[in-house]
């Protein structure tokens, strides 16, 4: 069993029509066994964006509150709220920087006969294993309140589209769900009902998800209304 999968989840968000709605199982499990129905995976990183992370439970923490630490410098230093695309680059820096580290040591030999010392550098490449994590972005631009939405990959690699993101073990029901039922220049409520519907629905035809539905949380954001959360 991959280690992706090992706690399980579901990510999506949406886009309509000046509009993003993000939506995520709470569900926190070891494989079949389900622990708690109240594990937080959605986490708002500004007054209209927000971060899920599907993956594993213990990186999905750690990411968080290393992006929230960076999130408030960039805030202080700036003065000013981040947009989406500069904060995707901020995640995929985090992710990219977690491949490769560098150690260096040296080694000092010793000649008895001429008293003289040679240093020796060595240099190691050691690999540590990435954060097991595919987070999904959603929000507006603070200025012109543009709709945006991005997923990336274990390593950092963004890809933004026009209509939906999905991540987590069930990424294939989650694409058959949203291609046959998203539209176009969807509303702020059709979306968010759109998103509560997919999960529910990927509850009864996915195996993968084992009890996901047992909370959801879904979130919308307009240009309005900063903040619309809702469950189902």
């Amino acid at each position: 069993m991959s280690i992706m999968s090992y706690n399980g989840g579901a990510v999506m968000a949406m886009r309509g029509k000046n509009c993003v709605a993000i939506a995520a199982d709470r569900r926190f499990g070891i494989q079949a066994q389900m622990v708690t129905t109240d594990f937080q995976k959605v986490f708002p990183m500004g007054e209209r964006l927000y971060i899920g992370l599907a993956g594993l439970a213990t990186d999905v923490q750690t990411v968080a509150q290393r992006l929230k630490f960076r999130l408030n410098l960039y805030e202080l230093k700036e003065g000013r709220q981040i947009k989406p695309k500069t904060f995707m680059s901020m995640v995929s820096n985090l992710l990219y920087e977690r491949r490769w580290v560098v150690y260096t040591h040296t080694h000092t030999h010793s000649h008895t006969h001429t008293h003289t010392h040679t240093f020796l550098t060595t240099c190691s490449l050691c690999r540590f294993g990435p954060y097991y994590i595919e987070p999904v972005i959603a929000g507006l631009d603070p200025k012109t309140m543009e709709p945006f939405i991005c997923s990336l990959d274990l390593i950092g690699c963004p890809m933004v589209t026009e209509d939906f993101v999905v991540s987590g073990t069930c990424s294939e029901q989650m694409y058959g769900m949203c291609e046959s039922l998203w539209e176009p220049d969807l509303v702020s409520t059709t979306t968010s009902f759109s998103l509560s519907f997919f999960l529910l629905r990927l509850n009864l035809i996915s195996t993968d998800l084992r009890p996901l539905t047992s909370d959801l949380c879904c979130r919308s954001l307009t240009p309005c209304l900063r903040r619309s959360p809702r469950r189902c």
